[in-house]
């Protein structure tokens, strides 16, 4: 039977390609979002993946998903915790509400979802958990200090969490993507764009694709041997 994986934020941009790339391997998959119903139902209809709607940064709310997931498509083998926001200011004129908005939904909803997967994956001996971290995580980036913080977070929780998963059979693994060619990063000035572009060894921008493929391969059965690893993917921008 093939295995369910639930990718968080996985309807759109670098989630929508994790999603639909997973779903091309074999697996089964359902991907959430957060708000944007129209576009939920033209990637289902599109793709032929499930999406189901709920906030990541609020326990309880991640609680009903899972038992809705689980119950009507098995149980969760494979998360993929890629959700996630800016509320990009200098600390200067961030307020309390921007840092606590992003630190809740990039590294709060790591805490959820792998909690309540957890139970279900040591029980069975397996689990594949991805954390999707930044580039701006190991390097910091100014403007960023709560996203920074949080995807920085990310990376540490993925090392501990690592260690108590082993013996069980379930590998907890990041990717800290670069920068990649999003509607996000393509929002950017064309001038600090080209600069961005400038620091990249690779000379181009990443593509949803090339983080979808590390997904894949950190998710695959067969990589029951790396745990608590950072796969950096960024054209060389950030050697880590």
């Amino acid at each position: 039977m093939a295995r369910l994986a639930l990718v968080t934020g996985g309807q759109r941009g670098i989630g929508a390609a994790i999603s639909e790339q997973l779903h091309k391997a074999g697996r089964k998959v359902v991907a959430s979002y957060a708000g944007n119903d129209a576009a939920a139902a033209a990637f289902t209809e599109r793709t032929g993946i499930p999406t189901i709607k709920f906030d990541v940064s609020d326990y309880a709310a991640c609680q009903a998903a899972v038992a809705k997931i689980e119950a009507e498509h098995g149980p969760i083998e494979i998360l993929v915790n890629n959700a996630g926001i800016t509320r990009d200011a200098t600390l200067k004129r961030m307020d309390r509400k921007m840092w606590d908005e992003v630190i809740d939904t990039n590294l709060g909803s790591c805490f959820n979802l792998a909690k309540l997967v957890w139970e279900g994956m040591t029980a069975r001996k397996f689990g594949r958990i991805v954390n999707i971290g930044s580039i701006n995580g190991q390097a910091g980036q100014y403007g960023q200090v709560n996203y920074a913080a949080a995807k920085s977070g990310i990376h540490g929780f993925t090392k501990a969490l690592a260690q108590e998963g082993a013996r069980a059979g379930i590998t907890v693994n990041a990717i800290a993507p670069g920068y990649v060619d999003t509607e996000m990063v393509r929002a950017v000035p064309e001038d600090v764009l080209q600069k961005i572009v400038a620091r990249i060894p690779r000379g181009r921008l990443g593509t949803a694709d090339d983080i979808a493929r590390g997904v894949c391969f950190l998710t695959a059965d067969e990589a029951d041997f790396i745990t608590g690893s950072t796969l950096s993917i960024n054209g060389g921008q950030h050697m880590y």
